[in-house]
């Protein structure tokens, strides 16, 4: 029994990490990104609403609306609830994620398959904290929340053309209808 249960346990990490691997790399310049100098957890914490994503292995894309919730853990760490509402049903992935000490909350580990964690870098955020724009230093994720479903067209124009001055094009990113 030992032995089909390693079986299944090297088996399931090798398909999560070439799942990994074969993300493709959606940015289109080698400046590094850079993140935003602090954030205030608390502010921070709480749902928000996924207004654009780059395509990725683990969303769907029959999801009409994809939220994430954040929350303060009792060992300092962050929870993550991601979730994703079809029309019939909806799917749920919980997480957890670690501040990467010295970032003044700007970088986290998350992971959502422990011990596999991947970056989610905060590389800019409205004053406000109603928006965000996420990504990770491979290009390979992005993503734009606000804490509202639908945003007005001229803040959402605003937001792809800071999406484009760090290197994403606009024809790759996918848009929840966010209709429930």
């Amino acid at each position: 029994m030992n032995r089909l249960l390693t079986i299944l346990l090297v088996s399931t990490s090798s398909l999560l990490i070439s799942g990994c691997l074969n993300q493709p790399v959606y940015r289109q310049t080698s400046t590094p990104l850079q993140t935003v100098s602090s954030v205030d957890l608390n502010k921070y914490l709480g749902k928000w609403y996924e207004i654009y994503r780059l395509p990725n292995w683990f969303e769907d894309d029959d999801c009409v609306t994809v939220t994430a919730e954040y929350g303060l853990r009792d060992d300092g760490g962050v929870s993550v609830l991601n979730t994703c509402h079809k029309a019939s049903k909806k799917e749920e992935a919980k997480g957890i994620a670690k501040i990467v000490e010295g970032s003044n909350n700007s970088k986290l580990r998350v992971s959502f398959f422990r011990p596999f964690y991947g970056d989610y870098w905060i590389l800019d955020l409205a004053s406000d904290y109603s928006w965000v724009l996420i990504g990770e230093p491979a290009g390979k994720y992005f993503w734009i929340l606000a804490r509202d479903k639908k945003l007005s067209p001229e803040l959402e124009e605003s937001l792809l053309v800071k999406a484009e001055k760090l290197g994403y094009l606009r024809k790759d990113l996918v848009k929840p209808s966010n209709q429930l």
